[in-house]
């Protein structure tokens, strides 16, 4: 009788787990060594890590040779449109790359009711978890209408301080701000600080797209006499409002742009460093690129030089480009006076050399097919010119109806900066990314970072890469059950083959899906299984009242 009780009480213990994940090697998400264990997986959440060769489970998934982490956690996402569409809810392009969590609404930009947005993610149901941030630049043009453009008074501060709040209160982690951008780069440090304050007792973030991310913002111009910050007064903003604040900040995608600013990185890890030994909650997030923007939108050609006549064209912004009309012959007749001649030329040279250089900025279309993925320099060669002058020659010739005459991407990064950034223990992996934006990142920037720089390159180690895409930004947010493998944790998980894990997304076919990534669990539920897509929506929005620590 005892041995019978005993093999039924085995038995039931042997059907405890909706889900066991064997013989993987885990990487837990704390940067620390993989360990071999099995994982047991109960009613979403992860209830053993250890051996359970004696345990049975309606599932079982064979993870030998393959590493087991923590699902990952995109900081800076621009998913939020798709994970609304009813047909891209499932948001395979994150989901097939591991990212189990996006957090959204960023550069400044949220809807009016983030407890609209919200409501909308929980009836129709969501393929991954959803983080909504309140952005600047929304709430400061609901305060101010078309004052947007001005320095804040202390009465738009304080209205604006109460749209903060509402959004806090309906379930944003933090603000967001783009600060490159209209009407955000109007603002002032005094501004932020007071409504970063605004999130600390909802123990939100900051995630500022910073004023400038190279020796100048990207909507300066060289003939444009405003003064302007650069990526170190950026960086030691950021640091500013999180010293005045105690709220954690976010140098969100960073990077050094231009090939006159290359090796900057180091100054800006020096300053970042130096916060965080006073005791400043300052972080960083990047994405693992040397080329920047999305579809093909730089643009080298000054956007006043083509702009229609009696059109006020405030710098080098995407904003203006609406405004073109004509734009051939606008930039024919301004040719004609020299003066304007040449400063259209020293913007144009500018602007060539803070994108990469003549043979890092690269045709993504033309109007003659001989010059399409070409480089500007390589154009300039053929053409017999010099680079400046091919950039007027593209104008003058090229496509009707786009600003500089083709689209063209610029490789305006150094690898040796991003190596540089990525090695920083503070530093998080997000993709600055969305379906249909055009870049590779969207598909594939959470498998180039584990193959390209850490299984290959050897920039960073599997332990650090894994950290830096779960347990940290796990800590940046204050999740406190998510971003680790550990007992009592949500079962956000990937499941990945270091043989095989890689992004197959291309310069000029950037929506391909990755290869590699076999399993991805969120709370328990596979949306990737075995490397297909299962299309389930078992995501949630995440809030601070429920989900932070």
């Amino acid at each position: 009788m005892r041995l019978l009780l005993f093999l039924v009480s085995l038995s039931a213990l042997a059907q405890d787990y909706d889900l066991i994940i064997r013989n993987g090697r885990v990487l837990d998400g704390t940067g620390n060594p993989w360990f071999h264990a099995d994982i047991g997986v109960k009613s979403g959440r992860i209830t053993a890590v250890g051996d359970l060769k004696q345990a049975r489970a309606a599932q079982t998934i064979d993870a030998t040779g393959k590493y087991v982490t923590p699902g990952f956690i995109d900081m800076h996402s621009h998913s939020d449109r798709d994970l609304a569409d009813p047909k891209l809810k499932f948001n395979r392009n994150m989901v097939a790359q591991g990212i189990t969590i996006s957090v959204v609404n960023q550069d400044g930009r949220s809807p009016e009711s983030i407890q609209q947005q919200r409501s909308v993610y929980e009836k129709q149901g969501i393929g991954n978890h959803v983080i909504l941030m309140t952005g600047h630049g929304s709430v400061r043009s609901r305060a101010m209408k078309n004052r947007d453009r001005e320095k804040a008074a202390d009465a738009d501060i304080d209205a604006m301080r109460k749209l903060v709040e509402q959004g806090m209160r309906e379930g944003a982690w933090g603000l967001s701000a783009g600060l490159e951008y209209v009407p955000g780069r109007y603002s002032d440090t005094r501004e932020l600080i007071e409504l970063v304050k605004a999130v600390k007792p909802f123990r939100g973030v900051y995630i500022s797209h910073e004023r400038s991310e190279g020796r100048d913002p990207m909507w300066k111009i060289a003939s444009d006499p405003t003064p302007a910050a650069d990526l170190l007064d950026a960086v030691r903003e950021t640091i500013e409002i999180g010293r005045a604040t105690g709220v954690p900040v976010v140098c969100s995608h960073i990077k050094a742009k231009g090939a006159n600013y290359w090796g900057s990185s180091h100054a800006a890890t020096q300053l970042i460093r130096r916060a965080r030994e006073e005791g400043i909650p300052v972080y960083a997030d990047q994405y693992p690129y040397e080329t920047s923007g999305s579809d093909g939108n730089t643009v080298l050609m000054p956007l006043w030089a083509i702009a229609a006549p009696g059109v006020k064209v405030s710098g080098q912004i995407d904003g203006d480009r609406a405004t073109m009309r004509n734009a051939k012959e606008n930039l024919a007749e301004r040719l004609k006076d020299p003066d304007t001649a040449a400063k259209i030329r020293g913007d144009i040279a500018h602007e060539i050399e803070r994108r990469g250089g003549a043979s890092r900025v690269v045709v993504w279309d033309a109007h003659l097919p001989q010059y399409k993925q070409k480089t500007i320099g390589q154009i300039a060669a053929d053409l017999r010119v010099s680079p400046v002058e091919a950039v007027i020659w593209l104008q003058r010739n090229g496509l009707d109806g786009v600003p500089g005459g083709a689209r063209m991407r610029g490789f305006s990064l150094s690898e040796e900066d991003l190596e540089h950034f990525m090695r920083e223990d503070y530093m998080a992996t997000c993709t600055d990314g969305a379906a249909n934006m055009g870049h590779p990142r969207s598909y594939g920037a959470y498998p180039r970072k584990l193959r390209r720089y850490a299984l290959d390159r050897g920039a960073i180690t599997l332990p650090h890469a894994v950290r830096s895409m779960s347990g940290l930004p796990a800590q940046i947010l204050g999740l406190k059950d998510r971003g680790r493998i550990d007992n009592g944790y949500w079962a956000d998980l990937v499941v990945f083959d270091p043989a095989r894990v890689r992004e197959t997304a291309e310069m000029f076919a950037p929506e391909k899906y990755p290869e590699g990534v076999d399993w991805v669990l969120v709370n328990g539920v596979p949306v990737v299984a075995s490397g297909k897509f299962t299309d389930a929506i078992p995501g949630k929005v995440l809030t601070p009242d429920k989900d932070a620590r």
